[in-house]
């Protein structure tokens, strides 16, 4: 077994993870829906955001293996770090670097292993995204490059967890944090065939909302709003603020069906016991993305934004 070498830069590389403050951290919804994504994309056992500190890799989002860590001079993810570039091993058995590591001959077996770095806000590598089988694999260059998108989904989350990219009073993403995940997401989907749809919310008599009660109820009231988003869409969802009262929620999956979240959504504000909250009314607009058409997430908008608005003018006819 070949234990991994120590990279050139490696204590500026432990400087820059540790800064972020994200090691032994809780599970988070922003990364698990990657790896849920991109297994099923790969279709593989196992997919990992792997995090590699002085001794050990640890991973922050785990699909498909129970461990937390393992140690690193048995990690495929120390070797993956090494260079700017996926590393790919098709069949363990054959690689001398990796035919008696314990995680080979042992559990989970592995066989396969694609890693692609992913980076700190200083461009260090702290750590991989990585697919794993226990049978042997390979990747086509368009597999290669949709790793590489992955990684970079991964990258976008790690700047968000910086809170470079969310919204200072809901804690969701913000306009910055979504256009930065679309710009990975929409030429990703569009190359595995995944649909994505976007709903564009507007609070109704939001202005109305402020004056009657005051803007600290107003900043309850947009806080509950982004409660009900995360709370009524699958963890797998974009959930964003995009300033005052629009909200965004952007779906990625084979077949996308929003109207049980919308219909949870409802119920949801429906039970709510605060008086001010009982108010929170909203319109929203809906549209498939077409790379025909959208050829930004800008564009996308406001197509979503123009739904939304007809959505309103038709809400307000029938209230007479």
């Amino acid at each position: 077994m070949e234990k991994p070498p120590i990279p050139l830069d490696e204590t500026l590389r432990l400087v820059s993870l540790h800064s972020m403050r994200i090691l032994d951290s809780g599970p988070e919804q922003r990364f698990d829906r990657i790896t849920r994504m991109a297994k099923r994309c790969f279709d593989v056992e196992m997919c990992l955001v792997s995090l590699v500190d002085s001794d050990r890799q640890w991973f922050k989002s785990k699909q498909g293996l129970e461990a937390c860590e393992t140690a690193r001079e048995i990690s495929f993810c120390g070797h993956a770090i090494l260079e700017e570039r996926a590393f790919v091993v098709e069949d363990a058995l054959l690689d001398p670097r990796f035919a008696d590591n314990p995680l080979v001959a042992g559990d989970p077996k592995i066989r396969f292993y694609a890693g692609y770095p992913v980076h700190s806000l200083d461009r260090r590598r702290i750590g991989t995204f990585c697919i794993i089988d226990s049978k042997p694999r390979s990747l086509t260059a368009d597999d290669i490059q949709t790793l590489i998108d992955f990684a970079a989904l991964v990258d976008d989350e790690l700047a968000t967890a910086s809170q470079i990219n969310v919204d200072e009073l809901t804690q969701i993403a913000n306009r910055r944090g979504l256009s930065m995940v679309a710009g990975h997401l929409l030429p990703l989907c569009q190359r595995t065939n995944l649909d994505i749809e976007v709903l564009f919310f507007d609070l109704d008599g939001f202005k109305k909302l402020n004056d009657t009660f005051g803007h600290k109820a107003g900043d309850e009231a947009l806080k509950f709003f982004a409660g009900l988003l995360l709370k009524s869409f699958r963890s797998a969802d974009v959930v964003c603020r995009l300033g005052g009262d629009e909200f965004v929620v952007m779906m990625a999956d084979k077949t996308v069906c929003p109207e049980p979240s919308l219909a949870r959504m409802g119920t949801l504000a429906r039970a709510t016991t605060s008086e001010v909250n009982r108010h929170v009314r909203w319109s929203v607009g809906r549209i498939k993305y077409d790379p025909e058409r959208h050829d930004s997430i800008d564009r996308l908008l406001e197509d979503a934004d123009a739904r939304m608005y007809a959505n309103k003018v038709r809400r307000r006819q029938a209230a007479g």
